[in-house]
C-alpha cells in the first residue's frame, strides 16, 4: 500500500553533483524518520543520512560536509543533495522511511544507481 520511489541517480564526474529524490505514496497518516542508505555489490548496505520529521539531521562521517539531506513534509518527499562526489560514492542509493499508515511500518525504495567516474 505504501511505496517509496527514488530518482535522480546517474553518471557524474568526480567533483560533480547530483540531487536524489524519494517520494512516498499511498494512504499515509504520517512519516517520521526518512533516510538514505547505499550499497555496493558484495558489501553490506550502509547508512548515509537521516532526517527526522522536525528536521534534525545526522550524517555518516564519510559524507559530512558534502551531502545535505532535506525533506518536504507536504509532499512526503526526502532529498539528498550530493556535492563534491568521489568515486567511492558509487553505489545504489536507497530511501528508507518510517511510515504510519493503517499499520506502522518501515519501508525501502527500490534504489537509484549513482556512478562517479571520469
Amino acid at each position: 500500500q505504501v511505496q517509496l520511489v527514488e530518482s535522480g541517480g546517474g553518471l557524474v564526474q568526480p567533483g560533480g553533483s547530483l540531487r536524489l529524490s524519494c517520494a512516498a505514496s499511498g494512504i499515509i497518516f504520517r512519516i517520521d524518520d526518512m533516510g538514505w542508505y547505499r550499497q555496493v555489490p558484495g558489501k553490506q548496505r550502509e547508512f548515509v543520512a537521516v532526517i527526522t520529521r522536525g528536521g534534525t539531521t545526522n550524517y555518516a562521517d564519510s559524507v559530512k560536509g558534502r551531502f545535505t539531506i532535506s525533506r518536504d513534509n507536504t509532499k512526503n518527499t526526502v532529498y539528498l543533495q550530493m556535492n563534491s562526489l568521489k568515486p567511492e560514492d558509487t553505489a545504489v542509493y536507497y530511501c528508507n522511511a518510517d511510515v504510519l499508515a493503517a499499520i506502522r511500518g518501515n519501508y525501502w525504495g527500490q534504489g537509484t544507481q549513482v556512478t562517479v567516474s571520469s
